[in-house]
């Protein structure tokens, strides 16, 4: 056999076993509160799915079981991340995130993608709270199970796109107040940020209107305003962040990927921007930007440790 033969052979087998090593085990399901679910109204609605015209499940809404959906890669290499997905606090984008999380197996990443509860949805006694209640009860599932998902407890990393991008940033900026009265906020604050399309700032001109007034309802205080604007309440213990966006996003204005980096450069938090010409809202599954923003993510993701072998 030549020698150009057999390296073409050997690269074959390469790609076969490494596509064999990568391949994502079947989803699970995990409910966040296996002893009853906190800030909860009865209902008797059932959860509302939708589909595209495949049969595959596109949108979530009327959450009554927050849960996580638990990807993992055949070979975990010991970084965990939870993803919040968008919607505008109205449902959750299961198409984009599903994607995502796949791809994170690719590198070895155990996905969990949290579905949480939606304050349009009228399920909670405080509208205000529950979606930061289901965010920081994943966090302390995720850290209590981490043996069993083969993830390090210090490599748990927190994904939030659009809306979701929002409560993540939010987890990120008040991991040290517990949004269910009396319960422990140790290990709550995530070991990285990545921030897609996110909504930051609630305040006029340049938040999400639709997302403000699905959590906050229509007139919110002053002070609300402030305190769900997490850009206002970075700290230096902020987690170091990764943050994309399109210049052309017609619904997320990019100014709050600025702001948000703005922040945490002013005190001192690594981070990382990347802002494309164009793009609009949500292009994760979209291929001619796709591969570019994600492979800036995994070379990020390398560089701070969380894709080294455990």
């Amino acid at each position: 056999m030549s020698t150009k033969w057999a390296r073409m052979i050997g690269l074959i087998m390469t790609n076969f076993l490494l596509g064999q090593s990568v391949l994502a085990q079947p989803e699970l399901e995990v409910p966040l509160y296996p002893n009853g679910v906190p800030n909860s109204v009865a209902s008797s609605l059932p959860e509302r799915r939708t589909y595209d015209s495949s049969g595959k499940l596109t949108a979530l809404s009327t959450i009554i079981i927050p849960r996580l959906l638990v990807f993992r890669p055949a070979v975990p290499n010991g970084t965990g991340l939870i993803i919040c997905p968008g919607g505008g606090y109205k449902n959750l984008n299961i198409e984009n995130v599903r994607f995502i999380a796949q791809r994170l197996n690719q590198w070895g990443v155990t996905a969990f993608v949290l579905v949480y509860r939606l304050p349009a949805d009228g399920l909670m006694q405080d509208q205000t709270t529950g979606s930061m209640q289901d965010a920081q009860q994943a966090f302390r599932l995720v850290r209590q199970r981490a043996a069993e998902w083969g993830i390090r407890p210090n490599r748990i990393g927190l994904w939030g796109s659009s809306a979701g991008g929002h409560l993540a940033a939010m987890a990120a900026t008040h991991f040290t107040k517990a949004f269910e009265p009396g319960k422990d906020t140790t290990g709550l604050r995530p070991d990285f940020l990545v921030l897609a399309w996110p909504v930051i700032s609630f305040r006029l001109g340049i938040a999400h209107q639709g997302s403000v007034k699905n959590l906050l309802g229509e007139h919110p205080t002053v002070q609300q305003l402030a305190d769900y604007s997490p850009d206002e309440q970075v700290t230096a213990t902020t987690p170091p962040t990764f943050l994309v966006h399109a210049g052309d996003d017609p619904t997320v204005a990019f100014a709050n990927s600025i702001q948000f980096y703005q922040r945490l450069k002013k005190v001192g938090v690594p981070a990382e921007l990347h802002l494309y010409e164009k793009g609009g809202h949500g292009f994760g599954i979209k291929p001619e930007i796709t591969d570019s923003w994600m492979s800036q993510l995994e070379i990020w993701l390398c560089n701070r440790g969380f894709l080294n072998r455990s």
